[in-house]
């Protein structure tokens, strides 16, 4: 079952041929740290997640990196403005350290509720400085740099195929001077490193460096920190289609400069999550955050079977309507494997599981086609409605399919029973058992009223939420 990945670098659909047999490297950019990620950055994490679900299921050893953006990246992608750690720590009236660890934390905690797989690695700029000091000296020495009264930069215009990822002609951009970037040649060079500077106030984070004391720029970070854990040279980088014409774009040219090698094989960039068609961002600010929705009551699992509803490369627009529907869509899901479950153990399983290892191809073929998951989700409901599959086959097969999907289809919620729904249902049982029919009858409606189903078994009863 050949896996097939859209490459950003290429514009087509390639199948997946990994560097090292049996191994992958996966880089994703990661947050910078100095507010809550909002639901548009978790749809990204989301589709690296399921990327790795899917190189997983193919028998491949996966290492992922996500890095942390603690210092260096500024307001503006023009290496213009505030940092936007300083400025977050002064706001808040803390150090740049706890404001970054504080929001990591909270993003940490996001991915365990949307059953977002961590990463091997969470990589902080601040504890790599040494690294990206020495990526700047290679560079330094092989002449792709020049010094400006603000700060170290890259000349694009020595890097032949600079903004080959965004398909970017530059023949003919010249910056000329502007005071508030430096003395810049070229309009597409970048800040390798940033001179600290009197007038923007004492920084909480700046280093020595053989340049002068200051701080790293943003896209020298990424290049290095994924070099020290994946090597110069790996398979997969990913993240939001925002970064493929600057970001990117500026790692490409400082990694290729620096060793002469190709960087990264393949280039995967997720679509937008939007709001009436316009991207949700945190500088637009986002609508909302993970926390924000479990207080309107969506669950995280809403939002994620929400992002599985749409390819990972198209936008998705969100609205509280869409979420409803997932949300709605998803409890029918549950409760059908439920049912399964208990129906499948007094359903024989045949003499072979032919019909179990027919379809999990079918499913793997269509999530093998660049993370198709609209088609794999649809194809989950096909399969549970498919009258030639016993009850036990098709509880084994969503098992399967839910190792990709994530939804932790047969996990219990653990839902509190309020004291007076209990014993509403306490009294009904009695009444039950004194063929008080009608008083039970009542009993089963105030309960539902209250947002709850009695069920009744020889065991007594089960309160579920309604």
């Amino acid at each position: 079952m050949r896996l097939k990945l859209y490459n950003t670098l290429t514009r087509k659909k390639e199948t997946f041929k990994p560097i090292q047999k049996g191994k992958v490297g996966i880089y994703t950019c990661g947050p910078t740290v100095y507010w809550y990620q909002h639901i548009g950055n978790l749809r990204g994490y989301f589709f690296s997640d399921i990327l790795k679900r899917v190189l997983k299921l193919e028998g491949y050893k996966v290492t992922h990196v996500i890095n942390v953006t603690d210092v260096g990246h500024l307001t503006s992608d023009a290496d213009e403005g505030e940092d936007k750690m300083e400025k977050a720590a002064k706001k808040e009236g803390k150090s740049a350290n706890e404001i970054s660890n504080f929001y990591l934390n909270v993003l940490k905690d996001d991915f365990k509720k949307m059953n977002i797989e961590m990463p091997d690695y969470w990589p902080k700029a601040t504890e790599h400085i040494k690294e990206q000091i020495e990526l700047i000296k290679k560079l330094e020495k092989k002449g792709y740099i020049y010094k400006t009264s603000d700060g170290i930069y890259f000349d694009t215009s020595k890097f032949k195929s600079y903004g080959k990822l965004a398909n970017i002609n530059i023949s003919g951009l010249k910056a000329g001077k502007r005071i508030a970037v430096g003395e810049k040649k070229n309009k597409t060079d970048f800040a390798l490193w940033k001179l600290s500077s009197s007038s923007e106030g004492q920084r909480q984070q700046e280093w020595e460096s053989p340049w002068g004391v200051g701080f790293p720029g943003w896209h020298i970070e990424c290049s290095a920190m994924s070099m020290k854990y994946l090597g110069e040279h790996f398979d997969i980088h990913a993240g939001g289609q925002e970064h493929i014409q600057i970001h990117h774009t500026n790692e490409i040219a400082q990694s290729e400069a620096a060793t002469g090698k190709p960087f990264v094989n393949y280039w995967l960039h997720g679509g937008w999550l939007t709001h009436c068609g316009e991207k949700i961002s945190k500088s637009k600010g986002g609508l909302y955050t993970l926390s924000e929705l479990d207080k309107q009551g969506y669950s995280p699992m809403d939002l994620r079977y929400f992002f599985l509803s749409a390819h990972y490369r198209k936008p998705l627009d969100f609205s509280l309507e869409n979420l409803d529907f997932a949300k709605t869509s998803l409890k029918r899901l549950k409760d059908m494997i439920s049912r399964l479950k208990e129906a499948g153990s007094r359903t024989p399983t045949g003499p072979s599981n032919k019909n179990v290892e027919l379809a999990f191809g079918e499913f793997r073929s269509f999530i093998n086609d660049d993370l198709n998951t609209s088609r794999a989700l649809s194809y989950l409901w096909e399969i549970l409605r498919d009258d030639r599959l016993n009850n036990s086959e098709k509880y084994e097969l969503a098992e399967k399919f839910d190792k990709v999907l994530g939804l932790e289809l047969d996990k219990e919620k653990k839902v509190r029973i309020p004291a007076d729904v209990r014993k509403l249902a306490e009294i009904r049982e009695k009444a039950r058992e004194e063929k008080e029919w009608e008083d039970a009858d009542q009993l089963r409606r105030d309960i539902e009223n209250l947002g709850f189903i009695v069920e009744d078994s020889e065991d007594g009863f089960v309160l579920k939420e309604k």
